[in-house]
């Protein structure tokens, strides 16, 4: 046999409507199409699916069997089209995130619970880019959209800018350096410096500020979160670089003083990596002008 889902489509309307005409309108095709079709059906399976004298139009055994079926597999198929149907107009999609910025997980969250209430189809999950690569990931649609402050020259993959940032360095208010307008990676040598658990190629203090000028600081100390990093600052215990938005909203107090890294101070940039055909769908533009937005709300705050 050859059942197609027009002839699923065809035995459920006819059961539900009670006869050929109603169910011919419901479908939108004549009765004697409907008609032919049934036959044709019936013809295949050797079997009648229909008693014909009775009215209303009822099914015979073989065609309880036949309406089963087509109960069991049109809603699938009714709620696989929808489905089709919202990837189309961009109301459903994933974005799974991988993020090359240890700080940005405190930026994300809030971005991320106004893009939930928005877009509540849309399958979001994130993952630490600095625990893989995360470009060649984005390139294999493993993950949908990466964070990096290192924009790279990669066929089918565009940087969208979100917004800048200065790496500024935190010490405690009573810090020696506090003395000075600017810190320079000189004054950094004997410092605990405390920083993400990230490897120093990929901070911004060692890439941009200590690297290039072949300074090592006396020591480095790793904590996961800003809270800890800042508590052990305050303490005395070190001091660190840390993106100047996290600094306006999360220094409160005279406990802490800050200084641009260099006279004229660095700037970084921070980029969303997607893949180019994606970039234009409404959820992803969406998501990308609320990741622009959050930062200066955080600066505001602070």
């Amino acid at each position: 046999m050859h059942i197609e889902f027009r002839h699923l489509r065809s035995v459920r309307a006819i059961h539900q409507a009670g006869g050929l005409a109603r169910a011919a309108d419901v479908l939108n095709i004549t009765q004697s199409a409907l008609s032919h079709q049934i036959k044709g059906l019936e013809e295949q399976a050797g079997v009648e699916l229909f008693v014909r004298r009775s009215k209303p139009l009822k099914l015979s055994a073989a065609g309880h069997r036949l309406l089963k079926l087509a109960e069991k597999i049109l809603p699938e198929l009714e709620a696989l089209e929808a489905d089709f149907k919202a990837l189309k107009s961009g109301k459903t999609g994933r974005l799974h995130i991988a993020i090359e910025c240890h700080a940005c997980f405190e930026w994300l969250f809030p971005v991320l619970e106004q893009f939930r209430r928005a877009w509540p189809d849309v399958d979001v999950d994130i993952r630490p880019g600095l625990a893989f690569d995360a470009l060649p990931a984005l390139n294999r649609e493993e993950v949908d959209l990466v964070v990096s402050s290192d924009p790279e020259d990669l066929p089918g993959i565009g940087f969208a800018p979100l917004f800048d940032y200065q790496p500024t360095f935190v010490a405690a208010a009573s810090h020696p350096l506090a003395a000075k307008a600017f810190v320079a990676p000189e004054d950094l040598r004997d410092e605990v410096l405390i920083t993400y658990p990230v490897e120093q190629a990929r901070l911004d203090v060692f890439s941009q500020f200590l690297t290039p000028a072949k300074v090592q600081p006396r020591q480095v100390r790793q904590s996961e979160l800003t809270a800890v990093i800042l508590l052990l600052v305050a303490s005395g215990r070190g001091v660190s670089v840390l993106p100047d938005w996290v600094l306006r909203a999360t220094v409160k107090s005279d406990d802490y003083i800050t200084r641009p890294l260099t006279e004229k101070g660095l700037t970084r940039r921070l980029y969303a990596a997607t893949r180019e055909e994606e970039a234009t769908k409404p959820y992803m533009a969406h998501f990308l002008r609320l990741a622009r937005t959050e930062p200066l709300k955080l600066q505001r705050a602070g």
